[in-house]
């Protein structure tokens, strides 16, 4: 065993008496050590409860005859942070957690590890550890939320953002925006639409590093704590088969996952994720896959924000095995793969079905005949940008209009709350990218007032910043090369007309080319003094198009 090295031999007398200190006996440390990290803490719904998935966790891996032993880890709520500078911190902190993970493991040499989270950055973070330590690992999360009942119908964390512009437009009271307030979140889990927590949960289902369930299986349900003891259990069997990481996170795994999210309308955010850990994987995962892919992968579900199902609808459908088995019927699914569950694709979806065709479409009868995710180039765009297009009606897939440029997030939500954005407008935030934000803040604060103030049909938003699962209408994020690195969305003028075309996949500004060329020449970086963490990610930090992650040393 991996763990003989801190607890084996006359030499390690030393470190025993330390474990022992911890209360633990000779018999326990005779068994495999089991990492679990845990991201547990007071201050994501989403995290509340990862206590109880732990211990449940704890629970299986002792009846399996390893010995635990739990860690934690930092992590932070995105809606919390949404709208001011502690939305800086979000995409980096992804970072910190894959290292302080990696910290530990090498540290205490476990034999397996169990990783325990349910939002959106911590997810990834875990993921890139377990990839780049490759020892037996598994992954569980909290679960989704249930959705909020409002008057009548169900609603969740994205209706509490539009409704704020609903109330500045003078739509609904302050009484029934506090009405909203009070109910959209109605207790524990990751926030109940198909945004980027949940995406990744079910995604983490799809690659395999999950067991069937994962995704879906509501938070408050006694079901969630018996998969955590499965969960638990699992993880010594594979400790004992010596199964790894790295023998489930295929390039197949990885195009298998493209095409479940583009299938369920997913945040645009796991483009970035994906690609992070497919490098941890030496795999090398490009827009271009996601590009191809999309092309051939139908929509199959309408999850909000952009319909009115959420995620435990997802659930009673069928969950994820349930989309695999619609997608294999077009051949877009590799049965073969080997998955935590010690099961093949193939042999896990064999026995299920589609309980609920009105969530999950027939591959025969797609929402879309290609995915929710489209890559555009362009001259605004040279390097790629990214689009949830099952968000966007299909008469606004061409969108040409004059340009209202900010350098930053707080500069364009007060002009929209001014009233200072009219209909045709193209807004233009920058300086918001991996390097120039940095971090790359979530927009959901701009795009939600937009909708509810009734404009998202006629202003499109373009940036170098990134946008939630909860957003929708004509959202363009990830361009790149980034404002910071002299991409052309640097030198944007007001008044420019920049062109999106849907159906050509092509974001464009619509200036002569000698022009962009002059400014690019007279153009300098915006310098904006920066100091602690976010100074040493900004420096190291690569492009979105290459997933936002560090250089190579």
């Amino acid at each position: 065993m991996i763990s003989d090295i801190v607890k084996k031999g006359i030499e390690r007398a030393p470190h025993r008496a330390l474990f022992k200190a911890l209360g633990l006996t000779d018999e326990e440390l005779e068994r495999p050590l089991i990492g679990v990290a845990n991201s547990w803490n007071e201050l994501i719904p989403g995290h509340k409860h990862l206590d109880q998935i732990a211990e449940a966790v704890k629970i299986g891996i002792r009846l399996a005859g390893g010995t635990p032993l739990e860690f934690n880890t930092i992590g932070l709520c995105d809606g919390i942070a949404m709208g001011h500078e502690g939305m800086k911190y979000s995409l980096p902190s992804r970072e910190l957690i894959a290292d302080s993970i990696e910290i530990m493991v090498k540290a205490y040499q476990f034999d397996g590890l169990v990783l325990i989270s349910s939002c959106d950055k911590i997810i990834p973070g875990m993921l890139m550890a377990m990839a780049r330590l490759n020892i037996p690992a598994i992954f569980i999360s909290g679960g989704p939320m249930m959705p909020g009942r409002y008057r009548g119908r169900n609603i969740d964390l994205h209706d509490v953002f539009e409704a704020v512009g609903l109330f500045k437009k003078g739509k609904i009271s302050l009484e029934e925006l506090r009405e909203i307030e009070n109910i959209a979140c109605p207790g524990v889990g990751s926030c109940a639409g198909m945004f980027t927590a949940n995406t990744l949960n079910i995604l983490t289902e799809a690659l395999g590093v999950s067991l069937p369930g994962n995704g879906t299986i509501p938070a408050v349900d006694s079901a969630r704590i018996r998969l955590a003891k499965e969960t638990g259990m699992k993880i010594v069997e594979l400790v004992k088969k010596n199964i790894k990481p790295r023998d489930i996170l295929t390039r197949e795994a990885f195009l298998d996952a493209i095409a479940v999210d583009l299938a369920l309308g997913g945040s645009t955010n796991t483009v970035l994720h994906l690609m992070a850990i497919a490098r941890e994987c030496e795999i090398d995962l490009t827009l271009d896959d996601f590009d191809e892919l999309s092309e051939k992968t139908p929509t199959l579900a309408k999850l909000s924000p952009a319909g009115p199902y959420h995620i435990v609808d997802l659930h009673e459908a069928g969950g994820v095995p349930a989309v695999m088995k619609e997608l294999d019927r077009k051949g877009l699914i590799h049965r073969d793969r080997l998955t935590v569950a010690l099961k093949t694709v193939g042999e896990i979806i064999a026995n299920t079905e589609v309980r609920r065709r009105d969530v999950i479409r027939s591959i025969d009868n797609p929402i879309l005949p290609r995915g929710s995710i489209m890559i555009l180039k362009g001259t605004l765009a040279p390097q790629g940008a990214v689009i949830k297009i099952s968000a966007v009606a299909e008469d606004l897939h061409i969108f040409e209009g004059p340009a209202k440029v900010f350098n930053s997030e707080e500069e364009a939500v007060k002009a929209i709350l001014d009233n200072k954005i009219e209909k045709g407008d193209v807004v233009v935030i920058r300086y918001e990218g991996p390097k120039g934000g940095p971090g790359m803040r979530e927009m959901l604060t701009a795009t939600s007032l937009l909708v509810g103030m009734g404009l998202d049909r006629d202003v499109a938003l373009v940036t170098d910043g990134r946008f939630s699962g909860a957003t929708r209408g004509i959202a363009i994020g990830h361009v790149s090369p980034e404002a910071a690195e002299g991409g052309p969305i640097a030198i944007v003028e007001n008044s420019d007309i920049i062109k999106i075309d849907l159906k050509a996949k092509k974001v464009d500004l619509l200036v002569e080319k000698e022009v962009i060329e002059e400014r690019l020449r007279r153009w300098r970086p915006l310098v904006t003094p920066l100091k602690g963490y976010l100074a040493r990610y900004s420096s190291l930090v690569t492009s979105a198009s290459r997933g936002a992650v560090f250089k190579n040393p």
